[in-house]
């Protein structure tokens, strides 16, 4: 391979000593990195989405900026907009904060459909158009959204396909009891996970490395065994009688390239049947739609996706 993961695993490290019992989401998210994919957080208030994001955007050495989405923001608030300068007698363009390399989109289920409309169709085109003119975003362009559980009030949930848009869905759970009391005991010695201990972080990674990272995932070797195992797993979210609308071909395609990058992480340069499996959940979880006599039977997408896994035969 062309580069090593030795960064990426310092960041990973790094992360698991400030979020402590996350180490399956945080691997999640390195790996959505590599894959140049975009990720929604969810889970309860007072678990860590925030703060996870703004420490891997100090270990990385790009431009970060966080919008706090609430019902009252604007498309333009995120975009931009043209203003008329009195003085030159010109529009002059005043950026959102959408003109960035990576971006936390805190709460996006609490703006209305329209503004989350405008934040996810420059996800997907990479590009901004304001007054006609189109305008490129950075070639890093990274989102990561969070949301609190839709059980909550207030919200506007995503349809399915606006969170097609996500390449991942991580669920941020609360901790197991030993990572908890580590918590506690760190809160005792005065670190507390706010931005006066963040500003110690030190980049580790800069855009460059990421996107050589991302030209050596490309360079990883897929066996046809592993791509006909593929195959089964992706007939069998279509056949399956408790889903309505099984996997897509482009959830095909991610699924593959972000197996690559399971493997590259991993210090491969070959996907295995594991890396298939381990991706299966965050990448499927929320593209999935279940028939209603299924929800209604209180089924869940993550329940069925294990056991589709089970059903398939691993090769050898």
């Amino acid at each position: 391979m062309t580069t090593d993961n030795n960064q990426f695993l310092i960041i990973r490290q790094t992360l698991e000593e400030i979020l402590i019992g996350q180490s399956i989401i945080i691997e999640q998210l390195l790996i959505a990195l590599l894959s140049g994919g975009h990720v929604i957080i969810e889970g309860v208030p007072g678990t860590g989405k925030t703060l996870l994001v703004k420490a891997l955007s100090k270990l990385i050495h790009a431009e970060f900026r966080r919008i706090q989405l609430t019902p009252d923001i604007l498309p333009s608030d995120i975009l931009g907009t043209n203003i008329f300068d009195f003085n030159t007698r010109n529009f002059t363009l005043k950026e959102g904060p959408i003109f960035t390399e990576i971006l936390l989109a805190d709460e996006i289920n609490r703006t209305p459909p329209k503004t989350q409309s405008a934040l996810l169709e420059a996800m997907e085109e990479q590009q901004v158009t304001l007054d006609g003119k189109t305008l490129p975003l950075p070639p890093l362009f990274w989102v990561i959204a969070t949301q609190n559980s839709l059980e909550f009030e207030g919200t506007y949930p995503l349809p399915e396909a606006q969170l097609d848009r996500f390449l991942f869905k991580l669920l941020i759970d609360y901790p197991e009891r030993s990572a908890e009391k580590q918590m506690l005991i760190q809160a005792k010695t005065g670190f507390q996970g706010k931005s006066t201990d963040l500003n110690k972080l030190q980049p580790i990674a800069t855009i460059e490395d990421i996107l050589t990272a991302r030209k050596a995932v490309q360079q990883v070797e897929v066996k046809d065994n592993i791509v006909n195992y593929l195959l089964d797993l992706l007939e069998k979210t279509r056949q399956h009688p408790d889903i309505a609308l099984g996997a897509s071909p482009r959830a095909a395609v991610v699924w593959l390239q972000t197996s690559k990058a399971k493997a590259w992480f991993d210090g491969r340069n070959y996907v295995t049947p594991d890396d298939i499996k381990t991706i299966a959940i965050p990448l499927l979880r929320h593209r999935l739609i279940l028939n209603p006599e299924a929800e209604l039977e209180g089924l869940k997408p993550q329940g069925i996706i294990e056991s589709i896994l089970q059903q398939v035969a691993v090769p050898r």
